[in-house]
């Protein structure tokens, strides 16, 4: 394996805070995480003491309020703090993003005696959390969700599953959209339900193509009761609420693939620099240099928008479109990157000696979770010429 020595991704910041941030998270990225990042993914271990050292330094609500014990960062800066995470391990970078994810409803629609009880601890207490919204039968159409809560007394009594859970099974708190009321969106609502609450439990991890260190899971509820002060907004607000988390929750994705990307591209170039064919390094080849250029302005383009994206959310603009076409482009350029590193590196690179094949099957994922791409592309039409069927 060549000595892999990328130089820093030369990045805008906003301020003098932002560049010290982004030299702290790099630091743990290549000294905690990066050294031991493909033998665990090989060995399909969830390193939760990563997310334990990264909730101790701040490092789990970014973008959060600081009165919440958050880091009150904007997503102009937390998103590429998640691209570096990303670049030195999917799963931390993914993990970190799903985790505040599943933290949006009770910061954006928790009362504020609800986000004094909680925030604190899942912001920075060590928690770690899940976002519960798919289900076996309802993925892309997750409106026509099936687990149900039903309200007696002051509590709820869930039952159902959700499935595709990041974190399911070691998540501490799981964010739950549960019918409440009609068929379709109008009648879900949003819970924040304990991970050890009664009648919970989570199915054997799926296995998967990559990301086997992330945990992917079905989780039951059996009658689980948690009290009507776990509820988050108003009753029928659920479906509100997933699809403005998605919106927020669709930029980590984006970033996170540019991370994979960035990973990708580095290795590759640091491969064609020493490997020597026909007398000379392959990086002296004008086809090989071509496919590397191509592969950094497909991440240089990517960055560029999911940073609009996100300078727009900043700036309390809509960006769902714009979330939408980020996610969309950055993942997609992830797996063509991804994909030409492999190549690259010719036979070695469909080795698990070097790191090319694990990201070009990272990469795949990202086109499919917090909705596919095709779902991406009914969002930005949607946004364009209106809804279907007018």
């Amino acid at each position: 394996m060549p000595d892999r020595a990328p130089q820093p991704v030369d990045r805008q910041l906003p301020t003098d805070e932002a560049r010290d941030l982004i030299s702290l998270v790099r630091d743990i990225a290549q000294r905690e995480i990066a050294p031991s990042a493909a033998e665990e993914e090989d060995a399909g271990r969830f390193p939760r003491e990563v997310f334990a050292l990264l909730s101790e330094s701040g490092l789990l609500g970014l973008p959060y309020d600081a009165q919440s014990g958050g880091g009150e960062q904007p997503y102009e800066v937390y998103l590429q703090v998640l691209e570096e995470f990303a670049a030195a391990r999917l799963t931390v970078g993914l993990g970190v993003s799903v985790h505040t994810l599943a933290c949006y409803a009770l910061a954006a629609y928790g009362t504020k005696e609800q986000q004094a009880d909680h925030l604190p601890a899942m912001l920075g207490g060590g928690l770690l959390g899940a976002y519960c919204l798919s289900e076996p039968a309802s993925g892309s159409d997750a409106a026509s969700l099936r687990t149900k809560a039903v309200r007696e007394g002051d509590d709820w009594v869930i039952d159902g599953t959700k499935a595709w859970i990041t974190h399911g099974g070691v998540a501490d708190f799981y964010t739950v959209m549960a019918r409440t009321g009609e068929d379709g969106p109008r009648g879900i609502t949003a819970f924040l339900v304990p991970a050890d609450a009664e009648g919970l439990s989570a199915a054997v991890p799926e296995k998967k193509m990559g990301l086997k260190g992330s945990p992917t899971a079905q989780i039951h509820f059996d009658g689980v009761r948690v009290p009507d002060d776990r509820r988050l907004g108003d009753e029928g607000q659920g479906f509100a609420i997933a699809l403005s988390a998605l919106d927020s929750g669709r930029l980590g994705i984006a970033a996170c693939a540019i991370g994979v990307a960035q990973a990708a591209l580095d290795e590759a170039v640091a491969y064609a620099a020493q490997r020597r064919q026909f007398g000379k390094p392959i990086s002296d080849f004008q086809g090989l240099r071509f496919m590397l250029a191509d592969m950094a302005t497909r991440i240089e383009a990517g960055r560029a928008l999911y940073l609009a994206a996100a300078r727009l959310r900043d700036a309390g603009r809509p960006f769902a479109k714009q979330a939408a076409m980020a996610k969309l482009f950055c993942t997609d350029a992830a797996m063509a990157v991804t994909t030409d590193a492999v190549q690259v590196l010719g036979g070695y690179g469909y080795t698990a000696d070097f790191p090319a094949e694990r990201l070009m099957r990272e990469a795949k994922v990202l086109q499919i979770v917090e909705g596919t791409n095709q779902i991406q592309r009914m969002v930005i039409a949607r946004h364009l010429a209106g809804p279907e069927g007018r």
